[in-house]
């Protein structure tokens, strides 16, 4: 720890991160006026052509904004700045949670301002122009952890960071592609999970972006507030973007964050050729696959980045792409740490579900995709219990989205997980509108194609996914009783498993409240049963049969 801390002292006081702390972007010849929202009710704002309204039908935040750089970003600011400020307490107040140490907080706050000092070099003028104006709405409680603007920018990187350092967004997005004859009209349609989890309260302001930028394409995204990168979107030319992590090493320094490098790619490309250019020319500093699906090209391929190497997955002679977390072009056939994620992880079972799921799907319509995109199934439909992560759905994911890049139509899950219903949008609408300028009488009213939703998944009215929620909160409590040996009742123990039972973790927990108790036999046993259902990962099975062997040299 001493090395650590003498390390860090070092680096930091080294040029390059004096440096970084003390960068500012350009904001010069821009219109730095600063926006006058008005409040048309607690979720309806608006600022001239510029608004943000909550729609009250599925609880999604619709923003439309349009300018320059800095104008973009200080009327996203302003429009948000409450979603800000709440997105900010909840992701921080998670870190802590992680990490309640004082200690270790000062060390990481020393920690990501040496592994942070490149990022600026790596990000345009341009999207740190825009940051700072959205930083200008950030809250001052957190400065304690970085100002304003670097700490907004930080967070850009956050998914790359938690990425790089412990896996935190490996939990298993799923994404697939199908045209000409698998889906009923011939044209390109695209669905994907994002699963990544930062607990229910960072999922629950979920914002559909429609920007209209001053250079580049019109585009769409959908993430949460304070976000200006995009880790699912479309743009007006029917190019879509998703991103699905990789396997990689611990890199030293952060670079280009893949949230950045996708806005970029939505914004400047109209075909997958300009989407390649655009990405070999940044330097990522974590692995990443990034669909790129193109209305002008009639196809999808896989970008599959990492720091060291590039690779363009196309497949031949088919109408079909599926993605999970692993890489198939030949540039990583030999690659180490993607031959083992394969063999260890659940990436390649999620991926080898997509294909018995469109297999069965003779045509795939936008609510057959929607279904797809909802199943919480194993292999041969097997049940392998509700959260487990070979699931295609894994009852955690921020959204699910369906694009059809050549009608500019996509639809967005509204909350819980992609349980909720999918919202239509009509881009040719959203940017073809003549915007009125808002006034105070001026009514705003969702921009959806209402008549065009998929209907929320019938699981949701049923007793089992009571239980599921109910299961989420006995997960936790048991967390806190095997970490703080407290007693539990048997008729607990029971509850707690029934609420799902065919998750094999729930039976690993319980092996081990009981091992710790010293009933050697009664955690033999659900040891044993933990070893029946599908377990997630390679190392989560060695380490039940770890368990086992320990408790059955006990028994003799």
């Amino acid at each position: 720890m001493k090395k650590l801390c003498l390390f860090l002292l070092v680096v930091l006081c080294s040029c390059g991160v004096r440096k970084s702390i003390k960068h500012l972007p350009q904001t010069e010849g821009y219109n730095n006026e600063m926006p006058i929202v008005t409040k048309h009710s607690p979720t309806s704002f608006s600022y001239q052509d510029n608004f943000l309204f909550k729609n009250q039908q599925n609880n999604l935040w619709e923003m439309y904004v349009e300018g320059d750089a800095l104008q973009r970003g200080l009327i996203m600011g302003s429009l948000s700045d409450s979603l800000i400020k709440k997105q900010e307490i909840v992701f921080f107040g998670k870190i802590k949670q992680l990490v309640p140490s004082d200690f270790k907080l000062r060390l990481l706050r020393q920690f990501l301002k040496v592994y942070n000092r490149k990022l600026y070099k790596n990000v345009s003028e341009e999207y740190q122009t825009e940051i700072y104006g959205l930083s200008r709405f950030s809250s001052r409680d957190f400065d304690d952890i970085a100002p304003p603007y670097l700490r907004t920018l930080y967070l850009h990187g956050a998914h790359d960071i938690g990425h790089a350092l412990s896996d935190l967004s490996l939990v298993g997005c799923t994404s697939f592609a199908v045209w000409n004859q698998k889906t009923e009209d011939g044209s390109l349609l695209i669905g994907r999970n994002l699963d990544f989890y930062a607990g229910d309260d960072f999922a629950e302001n979920k914002v559909v972006y429609f920007i209209k930028p001053d250079l580049g394409h019109p585009y769409m995204s959908v993430s949460w507030p304070g976000m200006i990168g995009v880790v699912s979107g479309m743009n007006m030319e029917g190019l879509t973007v998703t991103i699905n992590a990789g396997k990689s090493d611990i890199p030293w320094v952060a670079k280009t964050p893949i949230a950045i490098l996708a806005r970029e790619i939505l914004q400047y490309a109209k075909n997958i050729d300009e989407a390649i250019a655009i990405a070999k020319k940044r330097e990522v500093f974590v692995s990443e696959s990034i669909m790129i699906g193109s209305a002008n090209d009639g196809k999808a391929v896989l970008l599959e980045v990492s720091p060291n190497h590039f690779g363009v997955y196309d497949v031949a002679n088919s109408s079909e792409l599926i993605c999970a977390n692993h890489f198939q072009s030949d540039t990583y056939k030999d690659d180490k740490n993607n031959s083992k994620h394969i063999l260890e992880s659940h990436s390649k079972y999620r991926f080898d579900r997509m294909e018995e799921l469109l297999e069965e799907s003779e045509k795939v319509t936008p609510a057959e995709a929607v279904k797809i995109l909802r199943d919480k199934n194993g292999l041969k439909d097997k049940s392998i219990g509700f959260g487990n992560e070979k699931a295609l759905n894994q009852l955690l994911a921020h959204h699910g989205i369906v694009f059809k890049p050549e009608q500019k139509l996509v639809w967005i899950s509204a909350n819980p997980y992609q349980l909720g219903e999918f919202v239509c949008y009509d881009l040719n609408k959203v940017f073809g509108y003549e915007i009125e300028n808002n006034s105070e009488s001026r009514v705003l009213k969702t921009m959806a194609e209402t008549k065009l939703n998929i209907a929320k998944d019938a699981f949701l009215d049923t007793k089992e996914y009571a239980d599921y929620e109910q299961f989420r909160i006995k997960n936790r409590e048991f967390d806190k009783a095997l970490n703080d040996k407290i007693e539990l009742s048997e008729e607990y123990i029971l509850e707690f498993k029934n609420l799902n039972p065919e998750l094999w973790v729930v039976y690993y927990k319980i092996g081990k409240y009981y091992q710790e108790k010293k009933q050697f036999q009664k955690a033999s046993d659900n040891f044993e049963t933990a070893l029946t259902k599908e377990i997630t990962t390679l190392p989560d099975r060695k380490e039940v049969e770890k368990q086992l062997k320990k408790v059955k040299r006990k028994l003799g």
